[in-house]
C-alpha cells in the first residue's frame, strides 16, 4: 500500500507500540522458564529485564518480563521468517538516538543501566526484537490497513465549520523585540491607520522594527482556530488584532478573500488519527495470531 499522510506519522506509532515489547537469546547453564516454538527464555532473561522495568518505573514484574520476552521470541521468528535482519550498526544506532533523548552520553547510559543491575545486551535485546518488529510490520501488517476516502470526506464534511470555508492571501504585518505592551501600543496604532494590503509595507517603514511578510496563500483549515474565526469576519484590506508571540507582536492583513471548502488539510488530519488507530489494532491482532498458533510451554 503507498504510503499515505499518516504513513510518515506511523513509523512514529510502530515504535511506541513495539518499544514496549522485545527479545533476549538464551543462555547457556540457566534454568530454563518457558520455551516459545523450541527457543528458551532464561530465568537470568526474566530478572534481567524486570530490572530494567524498575528502572524504567515498570512494575509488571516478573509475569510482565515473561510475557514481554515472549512477545519477543515470537517477534524476532516472524522476522526472521520474513527474511528481516537487524544489524548491529542499526542497535548502535537506536542506542545512540536513546542517549540523545535523555541528553547523556552513552557511556552515561551505560553507567545508569549498571547502577540498576542491568547489561547493556538486556536493552540490545529488546532494541533488537523492537527494530525486527518494526520491519514486519511495515512489510506485513502496514499495506493491510486501508482508510476509506469516501468515509474520510464525508467526516471532514461534517467537522467543517462557516468560518473554516475561506481561502485567503495573507501578509503578516510584526513588531519586532522585547517588551510586548510597547510592541502592541505600535501594532494598534499601525492598525488604524492600516488602508490594505498595498500599502502595508511603505506604513511599516514608519515604525521601528516592523517587518512585513507574504504568508500566501492559505486556507482557513491550515491555521489557528481562534485566527481563521477572526479573519472569517474580516473583508478584503481588514487586519487582525494584535498577537503577542514568540519574536513580537503580529498581526495578519487579508489580501483576498474567497469563499473555498477545501478539505485537504481536515482529511490529512484524520488519515493520520484513523490510520494509526488502525495500524496499532492491527499490530495487537497480527502478535496475538503468532501467539495463538505457537508452542509457548513453561516450566
Amino acid at each position: 500500500m503507498a504510503k499515505t499522510v499518516w504513513g510518515r506519522a506511523a513509523g512514529a506509532v510502530i515504535m511506541g507500540v513495539v518499544l514496549s515489547l522485545a527479545a533476549a537469546m538464551p543462555t547457556m547453564a540457566q534454568s530454563v522458564r518457558v520455551t516459545v516454538n523450541g527457543t528458551p527464555i532464561t530465568d537470568l532473561q526474566v530478572a534481567a529485564r524486570v530490572k530494567l522495568f524498575a528502572l524504567e518505573g515498570n512494575r509488571a514484574g516478573t509475569r510482565g518480563a515473561t510475557e514481554q520476552l515472549i512477545n519477543e521470541a515470537l517477534q524476532i521468528e516472524e522476522a526472521k521468517r520474513l527474511g528481516v535482519t537487524v544489524s548491529n550498526a542499526q542497535i548502535d544506532e537506536a542506542l545512540l538516538q536513546i542517549s540523545r533523548n535523555m541528553n547523556v552520553s552513552q557511556d552515561k547510559l551505560v553507567g545508569m543501566l549498571q547502577q540498576g543491575g542491568v547489561s547493556i545486551e538486556t536493552l540490545k535485546d529488546r532494541l533488537r526484537a523492537a527494530i525486527a518488529w518494526n520491519a514486519v510490520t511495515e512489510q506485513a501488517i502496514m499495506p493491510q490497513v486501508q482508510i476509506s476516502d469516501l468515509a474520510l470526506d464525508q467526516q471532514a464534511e461534517s467537522q467543517m465549520q462557516a468560518f473554516q470555508n475561506f481561502d485567503y492571501i495573507l501578509k503578516e504585518i510584526i513588531f519586532v523585540g522585547a517588551g510586548s505592551s510597547g510592541r502592541s501600543g505600535q501594532a494598534n496604532n499601525y492598525r488604524s491607520k492600516f488602508a490594505g494590503c498595498d500599502s502595508a509595507v511603505d506604513l511599516s517603514l514608519a515604525y521601528t522594527d516592523a517587518a512585513v511578510i507574504d504568508v500566501g496563500r492559505r486556507h482557513a483549515t491550515q491555521l489557528p482556530e481562534a485566527i481563521a474565526k477572526e479573519l472569517a469576519g474580516l473583508n478584503v484590506g481588514g487586519i487582525t488584532k494584535p498577537r503577542v508571540v514568540e519574536s513580537g507582536v503580529s498581526m495578519l492583513a487579508v489580501c483576498e478573500k474567497t469563499q473555498a471548502e477545501d478539505l485537504t488539510f481536515v482529511k490529512g488530519d484524520l488519515r493520520a488519527e484513523q490510520g494509526n488507530e488502525a495500524l496499532e489494532g492491527e499490530v495487537e491482532n497480527y502478535l496475538a495470531n503468532l501467539r495463538a498458533r505457537a508452542k509457548i510451554v513453561f516450566n
